[in-house]
């Protein structure tokens, strides 16, 4: 009976987060309190047992970082210097959008970047008179693959980070990078050719508004600018050495967000900083915690991982197949962040079960799991971002016609990552 209730709940829950028509923390924390209400478990126990509270304080940390940095003006400086760099050529453009949003959204974060690119670049699009469903759609996709590469990259990416603890920061780069950057190169130029044609439409291009940008106006020169950058910087390079400095991230976070709370608290209170954060998110996260943990307690994940069992005989390379396909698939049509959710105790009851090597497992529901969010406006959270900025600024994506587009790229990319897989843990 138990399991039941759970499975009904959880059902309910997940088709309102696909219809996107009420809020997705709402839907999260409303079946999160019918599993309390129904008896599943207690609040104390659902809290503390089932919420991952070290990826709630990472993405805050971060959230905190990025608000302070952002006043700064250096994010836009950025994307003007490169709209000065390229002359206003759309195809140069397209290409460093590409990589600007890769990069931004492996050190970052992809939801973050697309957040502080995308306005900018809707400005200078239509400066350029440019079409700009190109330019969006190169935006998501280059986020998805992008924030792939590095455990900050993107939520699915936190979240495995968390729960595999002999995983640091440089295993991701190591064992993620190399198939990204290939992944990337070849998606960008499939792009290219996909709007080749249209990239080039438009008005015409006002060289005399390309030539009269200056990227160093938007930079606002106070001891913040190189304070903030300092310790965003710093950060990054401790990511990197946490193994060795037998640090969490989540410490080393949440102390940078702390250092960077009280040097800016001249320039902006911490109260104002804290209404910036994206509380919709983090609430998301912590009734999405407590959904999955449902499912865990009345054995739902124990009989997803006896039936993967069954179907893979428990063999590592079919497995990793399966993880691969099923989260690249399943993650374009809904949001990626509760299907890892679901996935991880799934893979810790193959470990229990002697699985081994377990650790390709892990990078496949990775790899299908944030690339699989290129499939549809509604696989990954980065996606809905654009969707909804360009719709406030007049620039409407039809679900239909990104799908087109996305399901290419996604068949493409987990095609690689299964060759990539096959050569590197099973050769």
């Amino acid at each position: 009976m138990e399991a039941m209730i759970v499975v009904t709940i959880f059902v309910i829950s997940y088709v309102f987060l696909l219809l996107d028509k009420i809020n997705r923390a709402l839907i999260a924390a409303t079946g999160a309190a019918l599993m309390v209400l129904f008896g599943v478990f207690s609040w104390d126990e659902a809290l503390s047992s089932y919420v991952d509270w070290s990826t709630i304080a990472l993405l805050f940390s971060m959230m905190v970082m990025i608000s302070i940095t952002q006043r700064t003006g250096i994010f836009e400086f950025i994307a003007l210097w490169m709209i000065k760099k390229v002359s206003g050529k759309p195809v140069a453009l397209f290409f460093w959008i590409g990589v600007l949003t890769a990069v931004g959204s492996a050190l970052l974060d992809n939801v973050t970047t697309v957040l502080l690119l995308v306005p900018v670049l809707l400005h200078m699009i239509r400066q350029l008179n440019l079409r700009a469903f190109p330019y969006l759609v190169n935006v998501i996709i280059s986020s998805n693959v992008g924030g792939t590469a590095t455990m900050i990259g993107d939520p699915p990416n936190i979240m495995i980070g968390q729960a595999v603890p002999y995983f640091d920061f440089l295993d991701f780069l190591i064992h993620l990078g190399p198939v990204v950057i290939v992944i990337h190169s070849i998606t960008m130029f499939l792009l290219y050719l996909m709007f080749k044609n249209s990239l080039t439409k438009g008005n015409g291009i006002d060289l005399e508004f390309v030539k009269q940008l200056n990227p160093k106006e938007s930079l606002k020169r106070t001891p913040l600018l190189y304070q903030s950058i300092t310790i965003l910087l710093l950060t990054m390079f401790a990511f990197t050495l946490h193994g060795f400095l037998h640090i969490e991230l989540t410490t080393i976070a949440i102390m940078s967000a702390l250092l960077m709370l009280l040097i800016s608290e001249n320039d902006e209170s911490s109260e104002v900083v804290f209404q910036k954060v994206e509380w919709t998110t983090l609430f998301f996260f912590v009734g999405l915690f407590v959904l999955v943990g449902g499912l865990e307690k009345a054995g739902i994940i124990d009989q997803i991982a006896y039936t993967f069992i069954d179907w893979t005989e428990g063999d590592a390379f079919t497995s990793s197949l399966v993880i691969l396909w099923s989260a690249g698939l399943l993650s374009g049509f809904v949001d990626n962040i509760p299907y890892v959710a679901s996935m991880i105790p799934v893979i810790e009851e193959f470990e229990s079960f002697g699985v081994q090597p377990i650790d390709p497992l892990w990078w496949a529901l990775a790899l299908g799991a944030c690339l699989g969010g290129n499939g549809s406006l509604l696989g990954a959270s980065a996606n809905v971002v654009v969707a909804g900025i360009a719709s406030t600024q007049g620039e409407k994506i039809h679900f239909i016609k990104f799908m087109f587009y996305g399901l290419i790229i996604v068949l493409l990319s987990l095609v690689i990552s299964t060759v990539y897989i096959m050569i590197r843990y099973f050769l």
